[in-house]
């Protein structure tokens, strides 16, 4: 059973990780397909996160999940907050019991350099600089990290409609032996100071807000 991670951020808010190499019918024991998806892989990465919610509350109520205008997964009765994210042969959520909350895990690479203007601002594309002054593993560990959290923003938002650049902005990055957390803003509908924490697992990102 590949746990990969998990981290019980408080009483009421727990996060985890889940490595995918198993077939449908591991996941089909505990949980089902509620859409059809009809890429083989996709439907295990779907199965695998609605796997972690129930991991990470037992007695989530699948039957109350509703789909956004947005795009966005969330309940009916909205006394839980979850988000999901998949990458490769990875699944992640997050749930809690009182906040909104946003998940994002992606994978390490250098193509990521190609893209980086379309998603961060002249601000953030110097806060990258001051840790790396050329493309280097450290500069795509940080692009990726700042696509994560920004991702890990939308989803803790959950509207839609939301510019990268214009409507939320990362200011400082605290980082230490693979983990830490960033300061970032956000305005829109609402403006608010967020601080989205993250954790490497060697070509692995994963950020949460």
């Amino acid at each position: 059973m590949p746990l990969f991670y998990q981290h019980n951020i408080n009483e009421s808010t727990k996060l985890a990780v889940w490595q995918i190499t198993e077939n449908e019918d591991f996941f089909l024991e505990k949980v089902s397909v509620t859409k059809e998806v009809v890429h083989p892989h996709k439907r295990l990465q779907h199965l695998a996160g609605r796997y972690l919610l129930q991991l990470l509350h037992p007695d989530f109520p699948f039957h109350l999940i509703e789909i956004a205008q947005s795009k966005k997964p969330l309940l009916s009765n909205g006394k839980l907050h979850f988000s999901i994210s998949h990458c490769k042969d990875f699944a992640a959520a997050i749930v809690s019991e009182n906040k909104a909350v946003g998940i994002d895990v992606e994978l390490i690479t250098p193509k990521i350099e190609l893209v980086k203007k379309r998603f961060l601002r002249e601000s953030e594309l110097h806060l990258c600089s001051t840790f790396s002054d050329e493309p280097s593993t450290l500069e795509y560990q940080l692009l990726t990290l700042f696509w994560s959290a920004k991702e890990s923003i939308f989803k803790w938002y959950g509207k839609g409609q939301l510019s990268f650049k214009n409507n939320m902005s990362l200011n400082e990055v605290f980082y230490e032996d693979g983990q830490g957390f960033i300061n970032a803003h956000f305005i829109k509908d609402q403006e608010v100071d967020l601080k989205i924490e993250f954790r490497f697992f060697g070509d692995l990102c994963l950020a949460w807000v």
